[in-house]
Formats: C-alpha cells, structure tokens, sequence
C-alpha cells in the first residue's frame, strides 16, 4: 500500500498545471464577460435572485480556478467580489449604483490581470483600492454570525441516527485566509455535499469548519484539495480525542486515497471538455483548413475547365463525377467557412458598458437596442469591425444624442434611442447604427467645408453633404473633449470599412435622427466574382458590386469636360471608368469590340465600367496581394483561375473614389 501511495504522489508532483492555463483563461473570459453583461442588465429596484447568483457563480468560478493555479492577485479580488455579491444574493443588503460600479471596475482590473499572467505587457490595476471599497460595501450593515438555524440541536449520536456524521475539519497553516473561505462556500454551493454549521478562527493560520455529512473523508478530502493540500487537513468526528489519541486524521499518503490536486484538476478538466457542446480550437487551425479547401477549389475549378474540352458522349461517367465533385466542394467550402462565422452579438455585446460609461461622462441619458445578434460573420472581419463601430457609436452618443434638457423642450422622452441592427442584405451583412437624436445640419456641414477650404457647393445632394464628414480632420464641434472634437474618427471608419470592401451610407432627418450603414462581404476568403477582359488581361470584379451590365452603343456615351465620359441609364447619367485606360492596358482587340459597360456600386456612388468581354462568373479563392507583393492601386487582391493563371481583383471602392478625384 505504501508503494502505491508513493507512485500516486510522484505522478500527481509531474503533472505540469501550466497546460491547463489557456483553458482557465478562456473560461474566465467568458465568465467575467457573462459578469458584465449581468452586472449591465441588473434591475437595481428589483434585482431577481436569478441574476444575483448568476453574477456570483461567475465571480467564484473565477476565484476557485485562481486560486488552484496560483494566481493570487486574482483570488483575493475575486474573493472580495465575492463577498459582496453573496450579501447581495442573500439580500442582506440592496444593490446600489456604486455597488454596480466598482464591480465593473473590478472587471476591468481581473482583465488585465489575467493578461499579465498571459504575459502581456498591461497595466497593473490598483487591487488593494479595489478590495476596500468592495470590502467597505460588504460590510455597510453588520454581517449575521455564520452559524445554521438549526446547529445548537443537533448533536453528534441524533445526526449518527440520521445516516449523517458532525466533523471538525481543521484546516492549515494557511497561507491565505480566502483558503478556507473557498472551502466553507463548498457546503453552499454543492447540493448533498453537507451542511456548514460553524466555522472558527483559532489564528490568521489555522480554522476549523464543523460540517453535518454524509460525505466520505475521501470524497471531501477530493474536493478540499482544489484549496489546501492534504497535509495542511485533519478531519475528525465532533467532540472525539484530538490529533495523538482517538481523531482520524488523513494523513497525505496513508492509505489509497485520491490522487493530489494536480489530478483532480485534470479529472475535472476532462469532464468539463467532455460535457461541453462546443469545441475550442485554434483560429490557425481553422486557417489552414480554410487555406486548404481554397486551394482544392482551385483544383476543382482547374478540373471543370479541362472537362470542357471532353466529348460529353463518351466521357458522361467521368463528366458526372466531375459535376458530383463541383457539388461537394461547394459544400464543403461552405461548411468550412461557417466554422469562422461568428454571431455578431460578439461585437454587439462590448457597446453596453460602452455606452453607460460614455452617457455618464456627457451627462445624458442613453438606451442601447440591438437587433440581429444572430446574424453572423466571419471571425476576421468581426475583429476589423468593432473599432469603427466604436467611432460610430461615440459619434452617435457625443453630436446626435441631445441631453435631457434639450430633449424636453423639443417634446423627446428624456431618453434618447441609440439602435445596432446586423441582417444579411444578399451576399452581405448590413450592420445599421441608429440614433432618435438631432441628426445632421446641412447649413452646418457645408459653412465648415467652406472654412476648411473643400469645394462644396449649396447645390449638392443631401448624400454628397452628409459624405463630408468623412473628410480627414473634419469636425464640427468647437470645442475639444475627451471624448470628440479633434477631427479624428469618422475618416478612420470609412478607411477601415473600405479596406474590407465594405461601403457606408448616411440617412439624416433635422431633429429626428441619423442613420449609418456599414455593408460588409460575408467573408473575405472565398467570393463570387465576374471574369471580365479588358484587353489581353482578365479581372476579378467582386458580384456583390455589380448591378448589371450592358452593350451601349457608341452614341450612347456622352464626352464631357476634361475627357470625362457619362452614359445615360434609364434616364439617369453615370459615370464612365474606361478601365484599360485607368489600369494601363495594352489594347489588342479591334475598337469595336469595347461597347460592354457594367454598372456597380461602391461608397454610395454608382459608376459604369467599360469592358471588352464578359467571360461568366466564378467562386475565386482571396489571396492577399499586398502581402506578397505590394500595393496595386484599383487592386485589392489577386486569385488563382482554373487554367491556373492569375488574375487580379479590381477594389470598385478605389475605381469610385479616383473618378471623384
């Protein structure tokens, strides 16, 4: 038996904690992020028991796994988190507004806490301020002494009557008193484990729990080594001889007991893994199956091309497979990029706190609607798209939403209505930031044009008016805030945006509101596009731009001032982009052939595209031309066609903006 024992602590001594650090702090994101969330939704007049513990299951969670690696930092706020919120779940004390705050605050700081242990080069938060207010809050009625109702009648032989047994549990030298705080709040949180009757203070080291059970030793002493280690516990029955004459103490390796800590922790991993509905996995890994399904389209599209040339008689099986085979990989393409497809409620989820904090600061009042929070996108261009909705945002709560003063002498509830709405419009996802508040002044805009030198003109339309407050530096506040004012925010969103080959549009009412649309492609890894000739070269135009497309004659395009060029579309002229003239194409095919135009859409703006030839339409795989060769003005990328040659991926976004150039 002592050779067992020996070789269960020598294994339990080689188990490495550290690689079961990147699921704690995955969990304890999410788990501070469901905190927040809580915190943020909290009723303070009524505050449901249901969300009151769900806040404190998230905070002790997080101060349990802590606790087991030995991020001590961690455990003590956490435990002090703790505190509050089990009064608070208890309702011994009401929530307030400060209570909320500092809890926030306290968030903010385990975040960068937990960066820190992950190695990151963050701030150190001021934890000990945190704990006192906390502790200070906890403590703002006298706490009840923690004793059961029922403790003073029982007693050791009725409890032994019940099936049940009264233990003194002693536990230490500890090291830190929350050791034993973490494992009295066992007894609450466990059903069946036991009742805590008592729990004692002999010195800061050493405290005993006295528990009613029916719990073996073996299986409490499990579970109490997620805290202390076996040797820093001795349990005995209540009121028999101490440790040296009657009492069992379970010594570390006496007899065949579970292995340490170390293993437990591992146990308890693999039933979490096991029970979850979802899988964690690297975003690499799900790169390179993406990168690899991109280059078995290829493959595929190579195949179908060289099928074209096949006598459809005599080679039907094979043709057949070939057609099967376009299906499955269609299918596995999508399968594959839906595992990069996250809900936007990922984005959505951040503004709340945002929000709060910012209509503090400006003094007004500000209620945040989503919609659409399941509508999805690819995990890249979420990353991409949360700072210039932040801009949005904070544009949105600072110019558009008027005070509560402003807003009862205009007749507007003292509330103003900020809205976030993502749907799929197609092959794109429209993401729309709404506001019930003073909305744009045309006068305003084009009077700052003027003073900043831009030629603008009181014949404009309302969408070329409202387009100028992307201009860089272009600000219509007179005074500089922390929060706006510099001219810095609503350029850098339409630059992000565009780099995504996404557009923006602007709808603004005087006194009603403002509407921002960002329109973004489902994914940047595989798109739809149409093959185009332009001399002896073949481009990619992405279909999501496209309108339609036409052979115009050439007395239907019109020459205008300094060799510019419209056609009229049903009674609306645009603009022509002569495309081999623009990308600097040699031109080998007879003039005759140039009369195919192709309308698109970028930034709000339509413009027509002068083509030779339009060669169909095909699903391209993205490769990123910049990385590997550099920047290619009207390029945004470059793809791989069937016959394996590449072609170039025309930006419309750039082919818009040099023609208003």
């Amino acid at each position: 038996m002592g050779e067992t024992s020996n070789e269960g602590q020598h294994l339990g001594d080689q188990i490495d904690l550290s690689q079961f650090y990147q699921i704690f702090f995955e969990e304890a994101g999410d788990n501070l992020h469901q905190l927040e969330q809580r915190l943020l939704a909290i009723d303070l007049e009524q505050a449901d028991d249901e969300t009151l513990n769900a806040i404190f299951r998230c905070a002790h969670s997080i101060k349990g796994g802590s606790a087991t690696f030995g991020f001590t930092d961690v455990a003590e706020l956490t435990h002090q988190m703790e505190s509050l919120l089990d009064r608070l779940r208890r309702h011994e004390i009401a929530p307030t507004t400060a209570m909320v705050d500092v809890l926030l605050e306290s968030s903010d700081a385990l975040h960068l806490l937990l960066a820190r242990h992950q190695g990151k080069d963050t701030p150190a938060p001021d934890g000990s301020s945190l704990q006192t207010r906390l502790r200070a809050l906890a403590q703002s009625e006298r706490a009840p002494t923690l004793h059961a109702a029922r403790s003073s009648s029982l007693d050791a032989p009725a409890a032994a009557r019940a099936g049940q047994r009264v233990l003194d549990i002693q536990i230490g030298p500890l090291q830190h008193p929350t050791q034993a705080d973490g494992i009295a709040e066992l007894f609450r949180d466990i059903p069946g484990l036991g009742e805590l009757q008592s729990l004692s203070s002999e010195s800061p080291e050493q405290r005993t729990l006295r528990v009613l059970t029916s719990t073996s030793d073996a299986d409490l002493l499990d579970l109490f080594t997620f805290h202390v280690g076996r040797e820093q516990v001795c349990i005995s029955e209540s009121g028999a001889p101490s440790e040296g004459e009657r009492g069992t103490e379970l010594a570390p390796w006496d007899s065949p007991a579970p292995l340490p800590s170390a293993r437990s922790v591992v146990r308890a991993s693999q039933a979490t893994l096991t029970e979850a509905s979802t899988l964690r996995v690297s975003v690499s890994k799900v790169d390179q199956l993406i990168n690899l399904v991109g280059e078995l389209v290829i493959t595929q599209s190579m195949l179908a091309q060289k099928s074209r040339q096949l006598d459809a008689g005599s080679n039907q099986p094979l043709l057949a497979g070939l057609a099967e085979l376009d299906r499955n990989t269609r299918d596995l393409q999508e399968a594959v990029l839906s595992i990069r497809m996250i809900p936007m409620s990922a984005v959505f989820n951040r503004f709340p706190r945002l929000l709060r904090d910012l209509a503090a600061q400006l003094g007004k009042k500000v209620e945040l609607v989503t919609h659409g929070e399941a509508t999805e996108l690819d995990k890249g261009l979420i990353e991409k798209i949360t700072d210039p909705l932040t801009h949005l945002i904070r544009n949105a709560c600072d110019h558009g939403i008027e005070t509560p003063d402003e807003r009862r002498l205009q007749g507007k509830p003292e509330q103003g209505t900020l809205t976030l709405a993502a749907s799929h419009c197609g092959g794109s996802i429209l993401i729309e930031v709404r506001d019930d508040g003073r909305g744009l002044s045309r006068q305003k805009l084009l009077a700052k044009a003027r003073q900043r030198g831009l030629q603008v003109s009181d014949s404009m339309s309302d969408a070329e008016v409202w387009n100028l407050i992307f201009a860089p530096g272009f600000s219509t506040v007179e005074e500089v805030s922390d929060v706006s004012g510099r001219g810095v925010g609503m350029d850098v969103v339409m630059k992000n945006i565009s780099s995504l080959d996404g557009t923006v549009e602007i709808e603004s009412t005087p006194g009603s509101g403002m509407s921002v649309k960002v329109r973004l492609p489902l994914t940047l890894a595989i798109m739809d596009g149409m093959l185009l000739r332009v001399g002896a070269e073949v481009y990619i135009l992405p279909l999501s731009n496209v309108i339609e497309s036409f052979q115009a004659s050439a007395s239907s395009i019109s020459s205008v001032a300094h060799s510019a060029q419209l056609v009229k579309v049903r009674d609306e002229f645009l603009p022509v982009v002569e495309l081999e003239r623009v990308l600097q194409v040699p031109h080998l095919c007879p003039s005759s052939g140039r009369s195919i135009l192709v309308v698109v859409q970028a930034d709000g703006l339509r413009v027509a595209l002068l083509v030779d030839d339009l060669l169909g339409q095909q699903q391209v795989v993205v490769k990123n031309l910049e990385t590997n060769y550099r920047k290619v003005a009207h390029i945004s990328a470059a793809t791989i066609l069937g016959d394996g040659k590449v072609a170039l991926i025309l930006d419309p976004s750039s082919l818009v903006r040099s023609l208003q150039r």
